[in-house]
């Protein structure tokens, strides 16, 4: 088992996200997270899509009656005689509102090492709560509890926030260990080990790190018999707007290199086309086919560590 290099509890990263009022860059958790570890870089790699989850429960002046919408609502439930018809009624003459949770997912790398699996991902939700809806609507009242709880249709009202912002911690993964884990649950390699091993013996592994342009995002989840699920996701970081290379019908030699080559400089790092493509993004599935027949012939661009990455992949195709 590989021994983690990072040595920091994850209470440690919940009480500096409880002391910090986040602020719009997210800078001051920047310099705390490096100031907790000081013998890596630390860099803000991602910033995820807006989310929302179920709230809380306040009064029409804003005080707050549960923190917990689904709590409050299971438990006043049972204390209305479980009678869904007097929770209904205490609602709509309390005229209470349901609030929602709204945030985006922080993700922060600690870079470890050179090779590919070499870092720390950092996981931390950026949130604010709001107002949403009123709790029941009453000219198309809920049928049912969960309805209640989350409905269809709901209500909405103009929102208006509940105090600041604040930061709550995830999780925090180190890529290599928990790798191991994936490797031991799959019997044949999976795709995003054999991703990093490309990238290690590449030409992009020998001047990039790779959490410089992708990350690997944990996956758990229980399946619908209750067992525990563990896969890898790799996403990618690149911000840069590339160019989308497709048929590359009639190109070849030169022309072909050219193209290659001009994507892998506008990503910032050599053989980039390949890892793309790999992802199905920007690149066809079907440019390492045109390549491998331009260098089986009698054209030869490619340096011989990617020549060998590429005819591997031809022999065996593999994408993520």
């Amino acid at each position: 088992m590989i021994e983690s290099k990072l040595n920091l509890a994850g209470q440690t990263i919940t009480q500096c996200c409880k002391k910090l009022v986040p602020d719009e860059n997210d800078a001051a958790l920047l310099a705390k997270l490096q100031s907790l570890i000081p013998d890596y870089p630390v860099r803000l790699a991602l910033t995820g899509e807006e989310w929302y989850r179920l709230g809380g429960v306040v009064d029409p002046e804003g005080n707050r009656i549960a923190k917990d919408l689904v709590e409050w609502a299971e438990r006043t439930y049972i204390e209305c005689g479980q009678n869904l018809q007097t929770l209904i009624e205490h609602t709509l003459e309390q005229k209470l509102i349901a609030t929602k949770q709204t945030g985006k997912t922080l993700y922060f790398v600690v870079q470890t090492g050179v090779s590919a699996e070499d870092f720390t991902l950092i996981e931390i939700d950026k949130t604010h709560e709001v107002s949403d809806r009123m709790l029941v609507d009453e000219n198309c009242p809920p049928e049912d509890l969960e309805e209640f709880i989350d409905p269809l249709q709901p209500f909405c009202i103009e929102s208006f926030c509940f105090g600041h912002a604040r930061y709550i911690y995830r999780r925090k993964t180190d890529v290599a260990i928990f790798m191991e884990v994936i490797n031991e649950r799959y019997q044949n390699e999976h795709p995003v080990q054999r991703f990093m091993d490309d990238w290690n013996r590449s030409s992009a592994g020998q001047n990039k790190h790779l959490s410089e342009n992708w990350i690997i995002r944990p996956d758990r989840h229980t399946g619908r018999f209750g067992e525990q699920i563990v896969n890898a996701e790799i996403i990618n970081i690149e911000t840069t707007n590339l160019p989308h290379l497709g048929d590359f019908a009639g190109k070849k030699g030169n022309s072909l290199n050219n193209i290659l080559t001009r994507f892998d400089r506008q990503a910032g790092y050599a053989f980039a086309w390949f890892f793309y493509m790999l992802k199905g993004k920007q690149v066809s599935p079907h440019s390492a086919e045109a390549v491998f027949r331009d260098i089986s012939g009698d054209f030869s661009y490619l340096p011989p560590r990617d020549e060998a990455v590429l005819r591997d992949w031809i022999a065996s195709p593999y994408h993520i």
